[in-house]
């Protein structure tokens, strides 16, 4: 268990993960010092881009934080951190447009999303369980609680794996919707595609994670029902 094969793969995943999160603050940070050349801020591009798709009941809240922006589907509200909410730059107005690319999923009920909303209730209780069963499978080798802990684990990696088509379907509408209102010009859609992408690249590396660490936990759950 502790010196199997696939940690090796999980080591360069997780290293994939940290260069990610740095890959996205220095991107953000970049962008932010470029001004859109029609000078909205992420507020007032979300506000638009809402409205211009019949979403003028969803309020926008400034929150505190760096890239702390979430749309929140439960209460049907946008919420921006401070640096994009007030500020005019390319990954303001980018950040702010992704998370509207949520609400506009919401609305048309993208299938994914749906899906994702619909197994979070679930995910929550099986991603609680799910350690402590291979744990105790593990540390009293008890295959049926690894079995059944494979089972809870599956169910949070599904998730993640669900998240990506979500999050890249949500920067798709956001670059089209931006550049068919006039939010930015097609030479500033580059730098909005850097800012999204850099940010995607964090959902891949933590669902790549995922999926290696439950190979490795169904071969050693294989390996074991082998030897008995």
């Amino acid at each position: 268990m502790f010196f199997h094969p696939m940690d090796f793969l999980i080591l360069i995943a997780f290293g994939l993960s940290i260069w990610a999160q740095f890959r996205v603050k220095g991107t953000f940070n970049r962008w932010a010092g470029v001004q859109t050349a029609y000078g909205l801020t992420g507020y007032q591009a979300a506000r638009r881009m809402l409205d211009a798709n019949g979403l003028h009941d969803v309020p926008i809240e400034p929150v505190r934080g760096t890239l702390s922006d979430h749309y929140d589907p439960i209460h049907r509200v946008v919420r921006l951190s401070e640096p994009v909410y007030y500020e005019s730059s390319i990954s303001a107005v980018a950040v702010a447009c992704h998370e509207v690319g949520h609400a506009i999923q919401h609305k048309v009920h993208y299938p994914m999303l749906v899906l994702r909303h619909r197994i979070f209730p679930v995910v929550n209780i099986a991603s609680g369980i799910a350690p402590f069963l291979l744990i105790a499978g593990f540390l009293f080798h008890a295959m049926n609680l690894v079995g059944l802990g494979i089972i809870f684990f599956s169910v949070a990696v599904a998730f993640q794996v669900i998240t990506l088509p979500v999050e890249f379907n949500a920067s798709n509408r956001a670059r089209d919707l931006m550049v068919a209102e006039g939010f930015i010009t097609n030479e500033e859609e580059r730098g909005v595609a850097k800012v999204l992408n850099a940010a995607a690249l964090t959902y891949v590396a933590a669902a790549l994670i995922s999926l290696l660490e439950l190979v490795k936990y169904i071969m050693i759950f294989t390996s074991s029902n082998n030897d008995d």
